[in-house]
């Protein structure tokens, strides 16, 4: 699968294809991509098609060719299966992608070894009731936000764990998420990053007007429910990790649970998440020194280091206590003693 409106996409599908072909194996493309290549002059090696030539649960491996975006359009097509999906990022940040389009032959390379390990990760159920009726069933993976539906005004709502009201509020939205989303949505609101073998569920309000609005971390085994109030006629509106969407009346009850069914993702590395987000964000680490050897140790606790004697300033500091002249007509604190309060 690759982002068909992206020549830079288009070029690596067709590398891909070829590269696995002739490793021997078969390359299967959807009609849509298959179509969209076709439209190229460029040669294209022999592929199938899915669902024409082969089905879904014979796939042994997807690989993404895209970012985040694409990654999780990759997981709807698979969400009734559990063919693990292989990221090569395209895009921008890419968190959920396994390597970078200048690896790209070394992935494949990989894939034809089979030198790749299969992760799981959480995903949420996510059910909106109106009233009795239950009006949507739905899942996502990163996250499900409860957003206003008019730009010029807030939703009220009630969020609940455990089917007990934790607090009421304005605000902008909910975001409740998974640790996968946990660098999605939830990040850029504020929320904390979970690493991804962390079993939690996060709820994080979005510009609530609360004195009470802090990101929560919450059992994987509870059900946090969002609530719009119907003392306003503010609508809302439901996303599912960006790309399913529902309107939500006032009244509108949105209940998230962890799903049974996780989504696998394949990894050639073993890398630390640690390591994975100084990479994705590019956070500064100048100055680490790691560990020490023990002999390295015991040699900086024994080593002689100078000593600087400071010398005193030329002026007195800003903020110096300014006695009173003896003879000063103007009435001031007795002279300091120098002791506790000072």
């Amino acid at each position: 699968m690759a982002h068909m409106g992206r020549q830079e996409a288009k070029d690596a599908a067709r590398d891909s294809c070829r590269q696995l072909h002739d490793a021997g194996l078969v390359p299967v493309l959807s009609r849509a991509d298959l179509d969209a290549l076709q439209e190229d002059i460029e040669p294209l090696a022999p592929v199938e098609v899915l669902e024409e030539d082969v089905s879904l649960r014979q796939i042994e491996l997807v690989m993404v060719l895209g970012g985040d975006g694409s990654i999780l359009r990759a997981a709807e097509l698979v969400r009734r299966v559990d063919t693990p999906l292989l990221g090569v990022n395209l895009g921008h940040v890419g968190f959920l992608a396994e390597s970078e389009r200048s690896d790209l032959a070394g992935t494949v390379e990989a894939v034809v070894d089979g030198r790749y390990t299969v992760e799981q990760r959480m995903a949420i159920d996510v059910t909106v009731w109106q009233g009795e009726h239950k009006v949507l069933h739905t899942w996502a993976l990163n996250e499900a936000s409860v957003e206003k539906g008019n730009r010029e005004k807030m939703i009220e709502v009630v969020v609940e764990v455990d089917r007990r009201p934790l607090s009421t509020f304005g605000c902008d939205g909910v975001v409740l998420a998974t640790p996968t989303g946990s660098t999605a949505y939830a990040f850029s609101a504020g929320g904390p990053v979970v690493w991804p073998e962390v079993e939690a569920l996060l709820m994080v309000p979005l510009s609530a007007h609360a004195l009470f609005s802090r990101p929560l971390v919450i059992s994987p085994n509870s059900m946090m429910a969002v609530e719009v109030l119907t003392r306003t006629d503010t609508r809302g509106v439901l996303w599912c990790d960006g790309r399913r969407t529902t309107e939500l009346p006032p009244g509108s009850r949105i209940e998230v649970v962890r799903s049974p069914r996780a989504v696998n993702l394949a990894r050639m590395h073993r890398t630390p998440f640690s390591e994975r987000l100084v990479r994705k964000f590019e956070l500064p680490t100048t100055g680490w020194r790691g560990p020490v050897p023990p002999e390295e140790a015991a040699a900086a606790r024994t080593a002689a280091l100078p000593t600087v004697a400071a010398e005193p300033p030329a002026h007195a500091g800003v903020g110096r206590e300014m006695p009173y002249p003896a003879d000063s007509d103007v009435p001031g604190p007795a002279p300091s003693s120098g002791g506790p309060g000072a």
